[in-house]
């Protein structure tokens, strides 16, 4: 059976959820402590609570938060994916990749004033892979070098999320000794490296993914961006609620 998931407010979420999100980000990642983990849940807006539809037990999630920066006199929004995780066992479920594509349309209609993106910092190759999933035009991306505006921005949100981490000449986020990072066994990619181009140029961006390096990449947030595929996915499933 299919899982489901909805989009609820950090400050509401039950105790028994943050210790269920806790112990499934112990099960995916190297040096989890509970007070990082914590502070960088409190820092958010939104989580993308997964449960099985039987159980109801939290089998995945995805933090988002609201960010802001002003370039040239413009303002600018990006919604930032943080902590990311699904279950092993649910791998390739669209319940959390359909909520989340339902959640952007309805804040790229609350945001039609302004300019909306999507901000996300790679640890890995499966996550990076949901750029060319779902957006027409994303950067950084191969056979293309990000333009200056582009650049501008991921520039700016990188310093805004990690201040003296963040190194604008690669626009990668560097970790710090000690820093969580995916475990081996899921971050290798394996032949995919040598057989998905999108891997390949990952891996060569951010060569220290292993230790918890990220890859800083930004997608406009319109309609017009999404690809064929992610409206596929947003479609699998009813639109969820901004919260419940």
């Amino acid at each position: 059976m299919k899982l489901r998931a909805a989009v609820h407010d950090i400050d509401r979420l039950a105790p028994a959820d943050r210790d269920a999100m806790y112990q499934l980000m112990v099960r995916t990642y190297v040096n989890m402590r509970r007070d990082r983990f914590e502070a960088d849940l409190d820092a958010k807006q939104w989580a993308i609570v997964v449960r099985s539809p039987e159980s109801r037990r939290l089998v995945g999630f995805s933090t988002q938060v609201m960010l802001e920066t002003r370039i040239d006199g413009e303002q600018v929004h990006a919604l930032y994916s943080g902590d990311t995780v699904v279950d092993r066992e649910h791998w390739g479920d669209p319940a959390l990749a359909s909520t989340w594509g339902n959640f952007s349309l309805e804040l790229i209609d609350r945001y039609r004033a302004g300019q909306l993106y999507w901000l996300l910092t790679s640890k890995g190759f499966r996550t990076y892979r949901y750029l060319p999933l779902f957006f027409r035009s994303y950067f950084p991306r191969p056979g293309r070098p990000t333009p200056a505006w582009e650049r501008s921005l991921i520039d700016a949100f990188g310093q805004n999320i990690a201040a003296d981490s963040y190194f604008p000449h690669s626009q990668i986020i560097r970790a710090a000794p000690g820093k969580d990072h995916v475990r081996p066994d899921i971050a290798e990619p394996g032949q995919r490296r040598s057989t998905d181009p999108h891997v390949r140029f990952f891996v060569e961006r951010n060569p220290e993914y292993s230790r918890g390096d990220e890859l800083c990449c930004l997608a406009p947030l319109t309609r017009e961006n999404f690809t064929r595929a992610a409206y596929r996915v947003m479609n699998s499933r009813s639109p969820a609620p901004v919260s419940e």
